[in-house]
């Protein structure tokens, strides 16, 4: 998934912290309420402006950030 069409990072909104395309709903938002029990289907139902497509380029973002760290040992 290419998650970039789906999400923007800008300085002026939730101080420049990754967030839903048109919303100020953040990954971190996203990704806390799935962490905490909620299914995409409950998502939708609190914000309507939100779709699995979305839910799914947070998921895919975390996993990418994932990815690049780096371990120090």
């Amino acid at each position: 998934m290419d998650y970039h069409e789906l999400l923007e990072i800008r300085a002026d909104k939730r101080f420049g912290k990754p967030c839903l395309k048109g919303t100020r709903i953040s990954v971190y938002d996203v990704l806390n309420w799935l962490s905490n029990g909620m299914t995409h289907e409950d998502i939708k139902h609190d914000f309507e402006e939100i779709t699995d497509d979305m839910i799914n380029a947070c998921l895919a973002y975390a996993a990418d950030k994932e990815r690049r760290l780096v371990s120090v040992k």
